[in-house]
């Protein structure tokens, strides 16, 4: 991720198989990590049973949160294609029970196409 993407928030994709030993303690024996993205010290987490946010907090980002976030409680979800000017992606999702949608920035190197397959896969199957 280059510099300018980390400030301007736009995600870049991370190695599955390394976020999966890196969540180690987090995830369940039986979780896999299918895809993964980090925005500045934040990583956005696509397991095949949940959708994980991690939160890096503070000054050191020593203080994390982990926001788990079961398929089944996604109600919808949109993605925006980056464009000629608008070099960004964006997905919004809405959780059942909150009217606000989480939403990400993901530079245009990223393929939305992915995130919204496995986001789909998920739900559908639920």
């Amino acid at each position: 991720m280059g510099i300018f993407d980390g400030l301007m928030g736009n995600a870049s994709e991370l190695k599955a198989e390394d976020v999966q030993k890196e969540m180690e303690e987090i995830i369940t024996s039986n979780e896999v990590v299918k895809h993964a993205y980090k925005v500045i010290r934040d990583t956005f987490i696509f397991t095949n049973k949940r959708l994980i946010l991690v939160d890096k907090q503070g000054m050191t980002g020593k203080k994390t949160e982990y926001l788990s976030i079961p398929y089944k409680s996604i109600t919808n979800f949109s993605i925006e294609t980056a464009g000629t000017f608008d070099l960004d992606a964006e997905l919004k999702i809405w959780i059942s029970g909150n009217s606000i949608p989480i939403q990400k920035k993901f530079n245009k190197a990223t393929n939305i196409y992915a995130v919204q397959r496995v986001l789909a896969e998920n739900i559908l199957s639920s």
